[in-house]
């Protein structure tokens, strides 16, 4: 198998973005990251095919999480009629790892219609992984029927509001944040004024020094806001972390890779477990992407990104499940 590897970079156009790279990595879904921590920067490895060779990957840092997102349980169009054999198999790539990570986020759209059965599914396949621990934020399939409530009520005890929360871990400080509530389709994200005053508040007993790692659904930043890839009001919460020496803003929703880099803060979005979308302009809209029979394995992968002190650059590289 064929590792692909690609590293967006900002090359200073006006939605800084780099045009090639962006587009070729658009294609892609994927199973999930592994990312290690130590010092506020991240740094790549590879993980190898489920064949007993995962065990070569050796964390480097003070402790690894793993970030999955988009799993649409309850999808069953032609793009992916086995979402639910495609999570397993990222959690399979997940419990291969040498070292179980220390906790698992999952960065929304946990099912596709937010029924009781999709959730109870996407719960008993997660609780499979060797993770310690599971952290959320909801996607908008997540609150469709009731506004969120069913959402909070599972996955939101001890959150704030409408599922936002922060924690620490060994060093850096992690924020989950729901941009999706009331959100139109192809409509911008929005956070609000509550939320983003209970942001501003929370970052007040953080120093400068201290890793931040921000969590959200869709993209705090405008990726593409024709489609609503993007969240209205993300550049007031951009405003409150512009003083953190090391800033690393997770989001999914688009269902591909695209990463940006502005100063000492890494924007990335992450791949889907369940179908890839396809590239903005390429389509008259957003959606499932079919790929060609028996070639859905080779858009899905999984990303492994090691966490060291020394660079404050993210290099990328995708593995394909088949």
């Amino acid at each position: 198998m064929n590792t692909k590897q690609k590293i967006i970079r900002h090359d200073h156009n006006d939605d800084g973005l780099d045009r090639r790279g962006f587009l070729e990595c658009m294609a892609w879904a994927g199973t999930g990251m592994l990312w290690a921590g130590a010092g506020g920067v991240f740094a790549s490895g590879v993980l190898r095919p489920a064949t007993g060779s995962a065990a070569e990957v050796k964390p480097a840092g003070d402790f690894t999480f793993v970030q999955i997102s988009d799993s649409h349980i309850g999808f069953n169009k032609d793009a992916n009629k086995d979402v639910l054999g495609t999570l397993k198999e990222a959690v399979a790539k997940i419990n291969a790892l040498p070292v179980p990570p220390d906790f698992l986020i999952h960065t929304g759209d946990l099912t596709h219609l937010s029924e009781n059965e999709e959730f109870d599914t996407l719960e008993q396949i997660l609780k499979s992984c060797k993770a310690k621990q599971v952290f959320y934020v909801p996607g908008e399939h997540d609150v469709l029927n009731d506004n969120g409530k069913q959402y909070l009520q599972r996955f939101g005890k001890g959150t704030k509001g409408n599922g936002w929360f922060s924690f620490n871990h060994k060093g850096t400080h992690f924020i989950g944040l729901n941009n999706v509530i009331n959100i139109r389709e192809g409509g911008l994200g929005q956070l609000r004024d509550e939320q983003l005053e209970w942001m501003e508040d929370d970052l007040k007993a953080v120093s400068d020094s201290t890793p931040v790692i921000v969590f959200a659904h869709v993209p705090l930043w405008m990726a593409y806001p024709q489609w609503g890839w993007g969240t209205e009001d993300g550049a007031r919460a951009l405003g409150y972390l512009k003083r953190f020496g090391s800033l690393t803003v997770l989001n999914g929703h688009i269902h591909q890779v695209l990463k940006k880099t502005e100063g000492n803060a890494t924007f990335h979005t992450a791949m889907s477990t369940a179908f890839p979308q396809p590239a903005p302009g390429t389509a008259p809209k957003p959606g499932p992407m079919k790929v060609e029979a028996g070639k859905l394995r080779g858009v899905l992968g999984i990303t492994d990104v090691h966490y060291r002190e020394g660079t404050h650059s993210l290099a990328i590289v995708d593995e394909m499940l088949g």
